[in-house]
């Protein structure tokens, strides 16, 4: 890997905001004013208006999103991936740590991704409705101010990566964010909307941990969400401020982006993210860094999280002798492209495994197993004339399903062939993490029956047994 001649190397900040839907920014539109501070950052930085995250959950995002590459490179496609990333690949904190950078990362240690930072702080992101309220994105900030002092006094580069947990549930935002969307009565005899909440057995009671006693209007809970992303982008407001005292905001590459977005009440997926909707798949990105990158550009083309480390390199002089799946997004910012894939390789494998073809016009998905919310095997949506994927219409177009399956399946076979790894999605034996139940589920009530999250605190300690195992499992099948 050759070291950078430059003398002076930018500082890099990756905002990671977990949960993010792009369509509750009101940078990008949003009808409600969520994001001010983040708007006016977005006024000093190039937008990117269409980054798929094509690799679902958070596991398998950051896999895409720190090293460059697919899942047919990571080979990370599960929430409950076990073992390390491969070796065959390097993240980003570790070709920045060749180049002479300091690095730290806060909020996510454990993650298999997260392999080679220098320093690794966490904060307390879990709460109930008892102990509300829950200031994540605060308790990050108290993480990130002197870590930011030990970094700019080393005399070195820093690369720092921040994982914000607000918007993830539990949605438990402090006073003025938890009533500033609602004013009605979220206990109202006569709503019933949230019905499905309390009748899906394997969420119910994790949701109900962290929401109010008795609540009847789900429109709370979407104004819930929405006050947890104004909280953060309040928050957000005091790290811009930190790097500007310090006059080093101009020499700081900041990118603020997503790893999945998130399901309120659409398709059944309540208030949680997985799913291969769009609600889930289209993030945030913006990055600032006006010595080579426009401001206020909106740039439409098609991207994906595995062009995101190639741009960091590329923004920063860095030139690496690394194979990346994904090309610096700086041709589009300068025209030279205007989409790198217009079609997609879509995966998931969280609550379900899935997996689909994404293009401009059509969406299908594919289930590898049933999946415990009995949705059909095969869904195909227009997203021209059904953007809110209400329709499936597969069993109307079962030419164009075929098309777009084998359209799927021969790209499959070429990555296959081009990385020597058999598909990840097709090599994930007890991807549910219940070693007691069968590797795969062999009907919707199985899945449905096994799958149950608990509280609040269980999800804690389910989410701290499974860094531990993802840490010290060897990764079967690769």
């Amino acid at each position: 890997m050759k070291r950078s001649t430059s003398k002076i190397q930018p500082n890099i900040l990756l905002i990671s905001v977990d949960s993010l839907r792009r369509d509750h920014m009101s940078s990008y539109g949003y009808n409600r004013l969520t994001t001010p501070h983040i708007d006016r950052f977005a006024e000093e930085a190039t937008v990117f208006e269409n980054t798929i995250s094509a690799h679902i959950p958070t596991t398998s995002a950051y896999a895409s999103m720190l090293t460059g590459r697919d899942c047919f490179g990571t080979k990370v496609v599960a929430l409950r991936h076990r073992g390390s990333l491969t070796k065959r690949v390097k993240t980003l904190p570790e070709i920045l740590r060749i180049e002479g950078y300091n690095t730290a990362c806060i909020g996510f240690k454990g993650n298999p991704s997260s392999r080679g930072f220098n320093r690794y702080l966490e904060y307390d992101a879990w709460g109930s409705w008892e102990k509300r309220p829950l200031p994540k994105a605060q308790r990050l900030n108290d993480c990130f101010h002197p870590e930011l002092n030990r970094l700019n006094r080393s005399n070195k580069p820093w690369f720092m990566m921040l994982r914000h947990m607000d918007p993830h549930a539990p949605y438990l935002p402090p006073s003025p964010f938890d009533r500033l969307f609602y004013h009605g009565d979220e206990c109202d005899p006569k709503n019933d909307s949230m019905k499905p909440v309390r009748e899906f057995k394997p969420f119910r009671d994790f949701h109900l941990s962290w929401l109010p006693p008795g609540i009847t209007d789900r429109h709370f809970v979407d104004a819930q969400y929405d006050g947890s992303i104004a909280y953060m982008d309040s928050c957000i407001a005091a790290i811009f401020a930190d790097l500007e005292k310090k006059n080093i905001l101009e020499n700081t590459i900041i990118i603020l982006n997503g790893d999945h977005g998130e399901s309120l009440y659409e398709h059944d997926c309540l208030y949680d993210h997985h799913g291969l909707y769009e609600p889930n798949l289209i993030v945030p990105l913006m990055i600032r860094y006006p010595s080579k990158l426009p401001t206020g550009l909106y740039v439409e083309g098609l991207n994906q999280h595995k062009n995101l480390v190639p741009t960091i390199l590329d923004l920063a002089g860095i030139q690496a002798d690394v194979d990346f799946d994904g090309n610096s997004l700086v041709q589009l910012v300068q025209g030279q492209s205007a989409n790198f894939e217009s079609e997609i390789y879509i995966t998931e494998c969280t609550w379900m495994r899935k997996h689909g073809w994404r293009t401009p016009e059509w969406k299908l998905i594919i289930a590898l197993e049933p999946d415990f919310h009995f949705k059909p095997r095969i869904e195909l949506y227009n997203l021209i004339r059904d953007p809110l994927e209400l329709y499936n219409c597969a069993s109307q177009e079962p030419e164009i399903v075929e098309f777009l399956r084998s359209r799927m399946e021969a790209y499959i076979q070429t990555r296959e062939e081009e990385t020597g790894t058999r598909n990840p999605m097709l090599v994930q034996p007890y991807w549910h993490g219940y070693m007691n139940a069968k590797p795969y589920f062999e009907s919707s009530e199985e899945a449905y029956n096994t799958f149950y999250i608990g509280d609040a605190a269980t999800a804690k300690r389910l989410q701290a047994r499974e860094l531990k195992e993802k840490n010290h499992t060897p990764n079967s099948g690769f």
